[in-house]
């Protein structure tokens, strides 16, 4: 039987999250709450200025649209404990409005009566953060229903930390992730809590904070006090990268470092992380579905002990077709068991999963409360 999905959210995440999932006969996307129109929805999701027109035709009967035969369910409700999940039996709900990113608020799908929720960003009081890749295994079916995937930046920086902390042990580090501009930015000058941030997003580089680390330090706690970074917006609509800079205990050489990303790449971090030798630009990587690809000619190591890697990652397809493993693993023991390796035992003691697989077709910290059943805590907005 296939898993009942729900969409929160229908933006950049869910649409391609929606796109990438037909064909999967193990999904069956039940239905999409978003405060749009339904036909705008459907225009939005049948045109895409970046992943180009989507390959099936969409048709709108009555609160439903039509893809591939299959009927999905539009409703437009501000409050998450007032949708009908309950009712109409939804398995996991994906959270992706970037406005539920606490568990708590989140906890409002429970409420309505979905078994399980995803948050496509880092939430405080989630049951768990996982990063495929990096702690699956801290994923309990029985005791984790809101559980966070931190954010597309995270999931492109933590599976390459793990590798180099294991293999070389990390002594410090500083990341910049060179990001593809977002909703939160305007298109002229705008008031924005972020100064920078509220500048002219297609005309100027700029500098602001990252989320990334917030949830990696959940995962990763040990480096909590050992690495760093930042984020520069550029005026691109989608692929981002990450130069991450370390310093290692253990010696360190360029085609040393090179090798060991290749044997992950074609191993236990096969389908998450990938390396690529051409000298590419980032409008190749668009529609790239791993979560981090390794610029195998940049990278660079100097005296022995300090290692420079970039890393391209699609913010929308790596980081969505990440959510569509989480999310099934998150309910399907079966799935759970055939898509997740044996953890990799690293010099160092860490451990690390080879995280769940998806093909592209289309375009630990545990936090244990009872996510307020009674509370009606404000929001919190993911930027």
């Amino acid at each position: 039987m296939a898993l009942k999905v729900a969409i929160n959210g229908f933006g950049r995440i869910g649409r391609t999250v929606f796109r990438i999932g037909q064909g999967r006969q193990e999904i069956d996307f039940v239905a999409i709450n978003d405060l749009a129109d339904i036909a705008e929805l459907a225009h939005l999701l049948k045109y895409d200025s970046v992943h180009g027109v989507f390959g099936h035709e969409v048709a709108i009967r009555g609160n439903e649209l039509v893809v591939r035969g299959k009927k999905t369910a539009i409703y437009s409700t501000a409050e998450p404990d007032r949708l009908p999940w309950g009712q109409i039996g939804v398995d996991i709900v994906l959270e992706c409005t970037g406005g539920f990113t606490n568990g708590r608020d989140a906890a409002g799908h429970l409420r309505a009566g979905a078994k399980k929720v995803i948050v496509s960003a880092p939430a405080d009081g989630a049951d768990v953060t996982v990063i495929p890749g990096v702690n699956d295994d801290a994923l309990n079916l029985n005791e984790h229903r809101v559980i966070s995937m931190g954010s597309c930046t995270a999931n492109c920086l933590a599976p390459i930390l793990a590798v180099l902390d294991g293999e070389y042990g990390i002594v410090s580090g500083f990341m910049t992730t060179v990001h593809a501009y977002t909703k939160d930015q305007p298109l002229v000058d705008s008031v924005h809590r972020d100064l920078r941030r509220g500048r002219a997003a297609g005309l100027s580089m700029v500098p602001t904070t990252t989320g990334a680390f917030k949830a990696i330090f959940k995962v990763m706690p040990h480096l909590e006090d050992r690495i760093n970074g930042i984020s520069i917006r550029v005026p691109t609509p989608n692929v981002s990268l990450v130069d991450l800079v370390v310093t290692t205990r253990r010696e360190v050489d360029r085609k040393g470092i090179n090798r060991v990303f290749m044997e992950y790449a074609d191993g236990p971090l096969e389908g998450i992380l990938s390396c690529e030798e051409e000298s590419l630009v980032s409008c190749d990587f668009n529609g790239n579905g791993s979560s981090a690809v390794i610029d195998l000619p940049s990278t660079q190591v100097i005296d022995g002990h300090t290692a420079n890697i970039v890393a391209w990652y699609d913010n929308e397809c790596g980081f969505s077709n990440r959510l569509i493993d989480l999310m099934l693993a998150a309910v399907d023991t079966k799935f759970q068991e055939s898509h997740l390796c044996q953890p990799v035992s690293f010099s160092p003691g860490i451990r690390l999963r080879s995280g769940l697989r998806s093909g592209l077709a289309g375009p630990t910290h545990d936090d244990k409360s009872n996510h307020g059943l009674d509370s009606d805590e404000g929001r919190h907005t993911y930027g």
